[in-house]
């Protein structure tokens, strides 16, 4: 086929000229260069994600980019946000977007960009050092779906090692395979070191790994062999750029491509949860209006989530980790009342559905150590200008609840992600300790001062990194362990408690 040019008109009214693709040789070859993610794992049950692409390899970073404009009404003019910063002191400009595409270029040619392509995927999955391997059905995939999958794997073994095998097809030609393992957990009644990592933050301009690109963090959570991640939101941050639903895909494109993140989640389960910047933008919540986001709403935001990673029905879990771990998982964006509503009775993050779980689920469990994991935190503290979570005063009511509800247990712990810093905090009045696990890299780190150490304070340290959590038995004697990591793999503090 000859390569032509076709003038066409985008869905943001510019002319753009693209040249075709070699059509023939991309519909026999299809590949999985977003990687898999495996997630929801329990003793008997896990979710594979998958997504088939046209390319081999992602657009490299050229600096390709949209640029994003705003219009200013007193001057009549387009203009960037760092102008609004300058003159206004508006970092988030409440205006009318404009992008405008780099010239001959379409979202599919941006930098990072994975497109994907039509076709069919399956799963092989056996236990390890077993011959019979156990297949799904293929299953078909297209733009609908942004080219992505779920597999829900049930009926597995538990306590036990799985290979996966993913395959994809497109006109029953160029069959390609990406493998990845995972671990079940062990069933409530089996007492079982357990140990896993949890992570927020990652900001794609911040990335430390600089000859292929993505975070050092994966490759040191990796050399320690978690039984799984948690990463508690802001996977990726919409707000500057994904002012479409198609620019906020590439978006997801972006970060899934980056080679440290596909190396890691092949192997490494891990639950995702969402938080603001990866639902739509700063602070929000289900009723926010902002024109600063374009055509890309709120509910395209979670819904798009829920797409790009493995994730139940549900966007609040729990799941046990045999006898000695349960954790929970919170939404903070789908219930959320406004920031700027009186505190009081009727104002939560959590809403009454996903309080009343909570409090059923936390009632009922018998796990020895009971963690809480929290987009944002509940303990704190935090920054007194901040309006956006539990240890602020603006969502002080349903705070209260939350840590009167668990007080007195000291089994009972909270680790939370969203601030950019690292610390272990003990609160005043309830005793309860948080863990703060910090941003992905150093670029990223920062929102609070080294020397302002309050009276919570255990630990304190503004740092990227990571938070280990390890179960032990020691003679007889439970043990959980939190231990703050740097980006390059050096632990920088550790706590230790028995039950």
């Amino acid at each position: 086929m000859k390569r032509r040019k076709f003038i066409i008109q985008s869905s943001l009214g510019m002319l753009v000229t693209i040249p075709t693709m070699n059509l023939s040789a991309m519909l026999d070859t299809p590949y999985f260069t977003t990687g898999i993610k495996i997630g929801e794992i329990s003793s008997t049950s896990a979710i594979i994600w998958a997504r088939l692409t046209q390319r081999e390899a992602r657009v490299k970073d050229k600096g390709i980019l949209p640029t994003i404009l705003y219009w200013d009404d007193l001057v009549n003019e387009w203009q960037n946000e760092d102008y609004f910063a300058k003159k206004y002191n508006m970092g988030r400009p409440d205006k009318k977007v404009k992008v405008v595409m780099p010239e001959g270029h379409t979202i599919e040619t941006l930098d990072g960009a994975v497109p994907g392509i039509a076709g069919q995927m399956m799963i092989k999955y056996r236990p390890q050092n077993t011959t019979t391997w156990k297949t799904t059905p293929w299953e078909k995939v297209d733009t609908d779906t942004d080219y992505t999958f779920q597999f829900t794997l049930q009926n597995l073994a538990e306590n036990t090692k799985y290979e996966i095998v993913v395959l994809g097809k497109t006109n029953n030609k160029g069959a390609k395979t990406l493998e990845g393992s995972f671990i079940t957990s062990p069933p409530k009644e089996l007492s079982a070191p357990i140990h896993f990592m949890v992570t927020t933050c990652h900001e794609y301009a911040h990335q430390d790994i600089l000859e292929n690109g993505g975070f050092k963090i994966f490759n040191e959570m990796k050399k320690l062999e978690p039984h799984f991640l948690v990463h508690t939101g802001d996977v990726l941050y919409h707000d500057r750029i994904s002012k479409t639903l198609d620019l906020a895909r590439w978006n997801w494109q972006k970060m899934n491509s980056l080679p440290s993140n596909v190396a890691f989640y092949q192997h490494i389960p891990c639950y995702f949860m969402k938080d603001d910047h990866d639902t739509w933008m700063n602070d929000c919540h289900p009723a926010s209006k902002n024109k600063f986001m374009g055509e890309f709403t709120f509910e395209q935001g979670a819904s798009l989530f829920k797409q790009q990673v493995p994730h139940s029905e549900k966007s609040y879990r729990t799941f046990r980790w045999g006898k000695d771990v349960q954790i929970w998982l919170f939404d903070g964006r789908d219930y959320r009342m406004p920031n700027e509503m009186p505190d009081g009775p009727d104002k939560t993050i959590w809403g009454k559905e996903q309080m009343d779980w909570f409090q059923q689920t936390y009632k009922a469990s018998d796990a020895t150590f009971k963690i809480l994991i929290s987009p944002t935190p509940i303990m704190g503290p935090d920054r007194p200008q901040k309006r956006d979570n539990h240890s602020n005063s603006n969502f002080k009511y349903e705070g209260d609840l939350i840590r009167g509800f668990i007080k007195g247990d000291k089994n009972t712990f909270v680790v939370c992600g969203d601030r950019h810093w690292q610390y272990v905090s003990k609160h005043l009045t309830t005793g309860t300790y948080e863990f703060a696990c910090g941003p992905a890299s150093d670029e990223h780190a920062g929102g609070w001062k080294k020397n302002e150490i309050y009276p919570e304070h255990e630990y304190l340290n503004i740092v990227g990194g990571f938070l280990s959590v390890q179960t032990y038995n020691v003679k007889d004697t439970k043990q959980i362990q939190f231990t703050h990591y740097s980006v390059n793999g050096v632990a920088l503090n550790t706590k230790t408690f028995e039950a």
